[in-house]
């Protein structure tokens, strides 16, 4: 029993999925259905008639053949036999034969995407011929003024083309057989080369307006501008060159020459239409006769400038030259008192042959400007930097009479500062003999020995012929430092000696109370009359500071406050 239910079951299943597919038939066949009817109102007919507003021959009669001959068979065969097919489908489906009902819809599909396609492709190729005639036409009603115009200014102003107006006149008789073709091509119907033909002229119209336009222009600046410029230029060298000016190096009436040559050829170029690289060659023109111009300034300003400095130039060096002779006769005199450094000596040779070689730069300036051999800029070239050589020769040579003085000062120098320590040793010398202690240690007599026999030495060094002050500013600092050195030891060791005493006073109250205070007292004022003034004050200090801590600072206030 339950495999009957089953059975029925499946059979039902079956039913309801048939019924379900047979119904997706019938909704794509409905669709397609009504994709045809909406192809079969379209007014393709009308839309193909608007062509009929244009010349139906050549081109685009062969154009509205084609397009009606395709809609007709549109409507005539391809939506009937659609119609068929529709029906096998649906049929098809009733049977419970959906895969063949699927491919006669696929195909159906394709047939109505074909016309989809077919009929795009129609209108948009008439929507392309139609704005194509149209903006053609337009564009012609515009471009027929612009050549009216140009061979109207043209025969208004022959005068500023010359002969390049039989040029510009062919040119634009040629504008106009492209009018004429284009109004041929309309009638015949080839509205597609109609089009090319108008881009194309508009293009020929757009340059030649532009030749016609800019052509005065470059023809009066090439055949009278620049030759009128070049021939003033010419003669404006010749005057230059009567009048002393040395402008020959610069070859500039060859270069004159070739610029006059190629000014004819491109006049000649000009007047058969051709106007290539006029622009360039005349602004390289242009620019060389600005050029050559400022060269020919610059060289009468250095003629005049050449005249007026020349003089002051060789006045400057003579005067150098006259003030140097008097350092050179300075030097030799010091020279047999003083020694000269290998550095000084070089300083000065090198100003001596500085002055021969502008000496010899003069000469040769002189005799250019006399020979007429150099052009007067190269001269003025060389004059300016012989006036900064000067300048910088006047600088070293005042550095250098400024070290050669100070020989003199610093042998002065030297004598009052070997003076002032004499001085100074001398007052150690005094303030030892008043001092009232017990002696001297031998170590400050050996500090003082030995700053006195420093002090001998730098006496030497300045009796030496020739004077050498490099080691007499040696001899000097060793000097100055060992006498230094002994005043230093010296105050120190008085100091410890007033201190000492100081200490062993304040220190003798309290000997007859502790025995150990008074034997290191002894021990103390032996070590100090024996001249060991620093044990002594050590050996007080410590024996009175076991006795009342903080009794040498006070004691040491108390003597710099006395003293």
């Amino acid at each position: 029993m339950a495999y009957i239910i089953g059975i029925i079951l499946v059979i039902i299943a079956l039913i309801i999925i048939g019924l379900i597919l047979r119904k997706r038939v019938y909704d794509v066949v409905d669709k397609y259905e009504a994709w045809k009817m909406d192809i079969m109102g379209r007014d393709i007919a009308s839309q193909l008639g608007r062509i009929k507003a244009l010349n139906l021959s050549g081109e685009t009669q062969t154009k509205f053949e084609t397009w009606k001959d395709r809609w007709e068979f549109i409507v005539t065969k391809e939506l009937p036999d659609i119609e068929e097919f529709l029906f096998d489908a649906e049929e098809a489906a009733d049977r419970y034969r959906f895969s063949r009902a699927k491919k006669t819809l696929a195909k159906v599909e394709q047939i109505l995407q074909s016309i989809e396609n077919d009929i795009e492709k129609m209108l948009q190729e008439l929507d392309e011929l139609m704005e194509s005639e149209e903006s053609s036409r337009k564009e012609i009603g515009e471009l027929e003024p612009t050549i009216k115009s140009m061979r109207k200014q043209l025969s208004q102003n022959r005068f500023q083309y010359g002969k390049a107006e039989s040029y510009f006149e062919t040119e634009i008789d040629k504008l106009e057989e492209k009018l004429k073709q284009y109004h041929e091509l309309t009638e015949a119907g080839d509205y597609y080369e109609a089009r090319k033909l108008v881009d194309a002229l508009k293009q020929d119209i757009e340059e030649l307006q532009v030749k016609v336009e800019e052509f005065p222009a470059l023809y009066k600046t090439t055949k009278h501008d620049l030759p009128s410029q070049l021939d003033n230029l010419y003669a404006g060298l010749t005057g230059m060159k009567e009048d002393g000016y040395r402008v020959e190096h610069f070859s500039f009436e060859k270069e004159i020459r070739t610029y006059q040559e190629r000014l004819l050829e491109t006049v000649e170029t000009m007047e058969n239409g051709d106007v290539t690289d006029v622009d360039t060659l005349i602004n390289d023109i242009e620019e060389r006769i600005k050029d050559m111009y400022q060269l020919l300034e610059k060289e009468a300003i250095a003629k005049s400038y050449l005249e007026s400095k020349f003089p002051v130039y060789e006045e400057t060096l003579n005067n150098f030259s006259t003030n140097f002779h008097e350092t050179k006769n300075e030097v030799e005199k010091l020279r047999q008192a003083y020694y000269f450094e290998d550095a000084d000596m070089e300083r000065y040779l090198a100003l001596e042959k500085t002055i021969e070689n502008l000496r010899s730069q003069l000469e040769e300036l002189s005799h250019h400007l006399e020979n007429e051999d150099t052009s007067h800029s190269k001269l003025r070239d060389q004059l300016d930097a012989g006036f900064e050589r000067i300048e910088d020769l006047q600088k070293n040579h005042d550095e250098f009479k400024k070290r050669i003085r100070n020989l003199r000062k610093d042998e002065l120098e030297a004598k009052d500062q070997l003076i002032e320590m004499r001085n100074q040793l001398q007052s150690v010398s005094r303030k030892l003999k008043k001092s009232n202690i017990p002696g001297v240690p031998t170590y400050i007599w050996n500090l003082l020995e030995t700053a006195a026999n420093k002090n001998t030495r730098v006496i030497k060094a300045l009796e030496k012929v020739p004077l050498d002050m490099a080691e007499v500013q040696q001899t000097l600092n060793e000097t100055k430092s060992a006498a230094d050195q002994a005043m230093e030891q010296t105050d120190m060791m008085l100091d410890q000696a007033y201190l000492t005493e100081q200490v062993i006073q304040y220190a003798n109250r309290y000997r007859s109370q502790y025995p150990i205070l008074a034997a290191k007292l002894s021990e103390s004022e032996r070590l100090f009359r024996s001249y060991e003034y620093e044990l002594s004050l050590e050996t007080a200090a410590k024996a009175v500071e076991e006795i009342e801590p903080g009794a040498l600072k006070r004691i040491e206030e108390y003597q710099e406050a006395a003293n």
